[in-house]
């Protein structure tokens, strides 16, 4: 049962018990209760009266918890939808320092060989850093068994070990935590043809 509903229920209940308290006041005063020192009852409208008040008192108080609860529905969906949106925030970030230094290798005009392989060499590293940070790792499966679910199966050739090995990986495949982003393009083994 919903926060509403329950509340509307509870509400439903006071006032049937309040009804009940106004039925056997009304049933005590036709009675007659007699003797002296005994209070005056109330009229039947009084009671009503009060018991309307109560009502609505009840009434305002549910819709300002279905209000609250209107906005607090909304609010979270905002937060979801920004959340969803910002979600490589930190990613992005991260990987601007990369494209930096790709950028400040093409600006170099007297670069040798051996300098731009050096740069790359440090970009790549730069880049290998931030996948770590975020999880984010390679699937580089030669020699191991083949496991479809991490791998894919380009071409099925002869090779002088156990069948289902990865023998060559054309594209190695990525994780981000356990689940498979890219599988690799991968080589298998299939048994020799006697």
């Amino acid at each position: 049962m919903q926060p509403e509903e329950q509340k509307s229920t509870i509400e439903q209940e006071e006032f049937l018990e309040k009804l009940d308290e106004v039925s056997a006041a009304s049933a005590a005063f036709q009675a007659g209760a007699e003797g002296e020192g005994t209070e005056v009852m109330p009229s039947l409208e009084d009671m009503l009266k009060k018991a309307e008040l109560a009502a609505q008192e009840h009434h305002d108080a549910w819709l300002r918890a279905k209000a609250d609860a209107d906005n607090i529905r909304k609010r979270t969906q905002v937060e979801i939808a920004n959340a969803h949106k910002f979600a490589v925030e930190g990613f992005s970030s991260e990987l601007l320092a990369v494209k930096d230094s790709l950028e400040a290798a093409l600006k170099v005009e007297t670069a040798d060989l051996a300098s731009m392989k050096s740069g790359i060499e440090l970009t790549l590293k730069q880049l290998v850093a931030v996948f770590e940070k975020f999880n984010l790792s390679e699937i580089d499966p030669m020699g191991e068994k083949f496991d479809p679910h991490k791998h894919q199966a380009i071409s099925m050739v002869e090779a002088d070990v156990e069948p289902n090995t990865v023998v060559g990986v054309l594209q190695k495949g990525y994780l981000l935590h356990d689940r498979v982003l890219r599988p690799a393009l991968v080589m298998v083994a299939k048994a020799k043809e006697s």
